[in-house]
């Protein structure tokens, strides 16, 4: 893979993930520190709706184009400077005296990264070869979850040192970052033309996913697969610091040091298992996993707040994580028809992100009433209606190469 290609998906990545926790784990610390109930913290994970509603809009980018860069790229441009703006003026803010001004740029945040994630999602697709998709998306992964772990474990530090407004300023600085990686990628319009009407837009890619053999069962697997994951991630922060007692300064050392490691280590063993077995093995493999760092927590919650067992949770959750959506991200992009990327792969993703934006508004109400010995199981058994699904993988799953 070329090196300026590298660059590029390194900083698409970076940029991708940025704005992930600082609506999401980052802003409930914030809110946490302000001392805010579990409740209002909890029913904050609404504002990452706009990244399961996506879909919806995704068609108006698959048509129109932004002048100057190019379809894929002008509305990448847009979005990120949309991000960088919004960010900058929820740092002026201050979630306990302007709760409701907090929640509109949140969602102005969440809005412009998931019409971002539109796009360049679609430009991955499209550059990149069918030998280099494996790669290219755990490339893609990897960096964006650095970016979470700047955006929370690093957030957290700047936060103890600076204070949080100051934070959401870097964080802005950050989000433009992207840009970059902008202007240095390729055009892709010859590659895949755009629909010739809006009508085609919407409908072509509806219509080609539902002639689809067990179209349901993959929509149903997209929904369930990170389900556990999702649950646990919205409660992690309070659980840490509230519930647990850690300090800001211990929970961000630990992401920003052990726990980047191991993502950048997941992602690319997920994109080396791809090379050594079939997709099927591989989603069975990290699904397992990706249950398995759940408790974790749960061991903390039993244990009490020892600063290795934090380190040990941390790192084997990040693994999972890079390892799963390695294999989750080429599941997905697989099964997208490279006539309708934008909206197809829109769906999938929307409907992955759907159990964090919809069922995670109710976390910290099962947070209170199961209390954090019991509510980490539960995510962890959350996880297994995905992992049946995968029993069903010859009625809706991509062809295998024998002998994988």
């Amino acid at each position: 893979m070329p090196s300026r290609r590298l660059l590029v998906l390194v900083l698409l990545g970076f940029a991708s993930g940025l704005p992930l926790y600082l609506t999401g784990a980052t802003l409930k610390a914030w809110m946490t520190d302000e001392g805010m109930s579990l409740a209002t913290i909890g029913l904050f994970s609404f504002v990452s709706l706009p990244y399961s509603l996506k879909v919806f809009w995704a068609p108006f980018l698959d048509r129109f184009s932004l002048p100057g860069l190019g379809r894929r790229r002008g509305w990448m441009l847009a979005m990120q400077v949309g991000m960088a703006v919004a960010l900058a003026a929820l740092a002026l803010t201050q979630p306990r005296l302007d709760l409701f001004r907090v929640v509109v740029l949140a969602l102005a945040v969440a809005f412009t990264s998931a019409t971002y994630d539109i796009a360049v999602d679609a430009w991955r697709a499209e550059a990149l070869e069918q030998k280099h998709l494996g790669l290219g998306n755990s490339i893609h992964i990897a960096a964006y979850r650095v970016a979470m772990l700047v955006s929370g474990g690093l957030a957290l530090v700047l936060a103890q040192a600076w204070g949080w407004q100051a934070t959401y300023l870097a964080m802005a600085g950050l989000a433009l970052l992207g840009a970059f990686g902008t202007w240095l990628a390729e055009n892709t319009d010859t590659v895949a033309q755009a629909p010739r009407t809006l009508r085609q837009a919407i409908l072509g890619p509806l219509q080609d996913l539902l002639q689809r053999r067990g179209i349901v069962y993959l929509l149903a697997f997209a929904v369930c697969y990170k389900l556990g994951d999702w649950l646990a991630e919205s409660m992690t922060m309070p659980f840490l610091l509230r519930g647990m007692g850690f300090t800001k300064l211990q929970v961000g050392t630990v992401q920003k040091t052990t726990a980047m490691v191991a993502i950048i280590c997941g992602g690319l063993l997920g994109g080396w298992m791809l090379t050594r077995m079939s997709l099927r093995r591989a989603l069975w493999l990290c699904g397992f996993l990706q249950a398995g760092s759940i408790l974790g927590f749960w061991g903390i919650s039993l244990l009490g707040p020892h600063l290795p067992l934090l380190v040990a949770a941390n790192s084997l959750e990040n693994l999972a994580y890079g390892m799963g959506s390695s294999a989750f991200a080429a599941l997905l992009m697989g099964s997208c028809n490279r006539s309708y990327t934008g909206t197809q792969y829109a769906l999938f993703s929307a409907l992955m992100a759907l159990p964090r934006s919809l069922f995670s508004g109710f976390t910290g109400f099962m947070a209170q009433s199961l209390g954090w010995t019991l509510y980490f199981p539960v995510c962890a058994a959350a996880a297994i209606p995905g992992l049946l699904l995968l029993l069903l993988w010859d009625r809706w799953g991509l062809p295998e190469e024998p002998g994988l």
